[in-house]
């Protein structure tokens, strides 16, 4: 790669980076995705692929879900992405669960949701048949694409539609104003945007220690197709206390004492249930959550059984056979990203929340149009 120039160059071709090139191609920007691995192989992949908006952190982050939901509806079918489900089924196992519901109903943040009683919300749930059964909030804001071939797709209509020019096993070596030491040669650009995903270490190492940043790894598994489908997403109580859109809800504290009290292993090992479907019919379950600098690579059969007897006790049946399995990290900290200026005309960028799918499109029009002066998006 002889020097080269462009308007923006970012660094890093995972959602958050892929969601900047966009913003910017939007303003008419010649921009280049450099990333170090040939094919998208980290936390942008090893994901449920659920837009989530219902229970994101009320405020901004509600916000960005918001408006990143509406971009993956745009894009999705211009960039043969398809929308495998739509919606999100939050299930009330608990009385303590059913208030916390009921109270976010009321809040700003329920647009597009409704509450059922236990007796609508069993019709409506068809296969989901919890021994006990509260009720349980519907939403429609919500969106399911199966990231392991969205992402890669998004990629290549980038390149073929708006022009991005994405330049795979790239290494980049150092990052200033204007300028992108990389493996191949220089890449000169107006701004650089560098979205490092967990790499705490190789650009702006000093940034990434001062915000305190870490690692967190989250256990996965697909399942066989059960032989039927699911009306929508589906996660349970356990979740009402880890989505902060819930959690900070003053009525979650008496759910959080019960959930202690009874499952305080699957507290523990961060452990809530998130259930989506594939195409193919087959579901993908999870999750859980460990942190460390860095974290080991090795799932635990322990971990698993817990996620897979929550499944049992949502769905009230056993689950299907485990198909597959896999574990994704993911940069962690307090609050939802850091996004930091290290120099003139260069932005850091991270996703701290496990959010990435679900916020990308929202937190790269802020930072993309504070760049360039503009306002993007809802701000427009």
């Amino acid at each position: 790669m002889s020097e080269e120039f462009f308007d923006l160059a970012v660094i890093g071709a995972g959602i958050v980076g892929l969601a900047h090139a966009l913003a910017a191609a939007r303003l008419g920007k010649r921009v280049v995705v450099l990333d170090r691995d040939a094919q998208a192989n980290g936390a942008s992949v090893r994901n449920f692929g659920f837009i989530t908006v219902t229970g994101q952190e009320r405020g901004p982050v509600w916000r960005r879900a918001r408006r990143s939901r509406d971009v993956w509806a745009e894009i999705a079918g211009p960039a043969g992405i398809a929308i495998e489900q739509r919606g999100l089924a939050m299930v009330a196992r608990r009385a303590e669960a059913r208030v916390v519901l009921e109270a976010f109903a009321e809040t700003e943040m329920a647009e597009g949701c409704v509450w059922l009683d236990a007796a609508a919300a069993a019709e409506r749930l068809g296969p989901v048949r919890p021994a006990e059964l509260e009720g349980a909030l519907f939403s429609d804001v919500d969106l399911r694409v199966e990231s392991r071939t969205a992402v890669p797709r998004l990629a290549g209509w980038l390149e073929a539609v708006h022009g991005v020019a994405i330049r795979r096993g790239v290494a980049v070596h150092a990052v200033e104003t204007g300028r992108v030491e990389t493996s191949q040669g220089v890449v000169r650009a107006e701004a650089v945007v560098v979205c490092p995903g967990d790499d705490l270490t190789t650009l702006f190492p000093a940034e990434m220690a001062d915000a305190g940043l870490t690692r967190c790894k989250l256990q996965m598994m697909r399942l066989a197709a059960p032989g039927w489908r699911l009306p929508a997403a589906v996660m349970s109580d356990l979740s009402l206390v880890r989505y902060l859109g819930y959690a900070a809800l003053p009525p979650a504290a008496a759910l959080r004492t019960r959930l202690e009290a009874e499952q305080g292993a699957w507290l523990a090992e961060g452990v809530h249930l998130i259930v989506v479907q594939s195409a193919d019919g087959s579901l993908v379950v999870g999750d859980s959550h460990h942190y460390a600098a860095t974290p080991d690579p090795f799932a635990s059969e322990a971990v698993e059984r817990l996620i897979l007897d929550e499944f049992a006790a949502t769905f009230g049946c056993a689950p299907p056979p485990v198909i597959e399995r896999w574990t994704g990290t993911y940069a962690s900290a307090a609050g939802h990203s850091l996004v930091r200026a290290p120099a003139e005309g260069v932005r850091l960028v991270t996703v701290t929340s496990g959010t990435g799918a679900s916020t990308a499109f929202g937190l790269a029009e802020e930072v993309v149009g504070d760049l360039y002066g503009v306002r993007m998006g809802e701000a427009a």
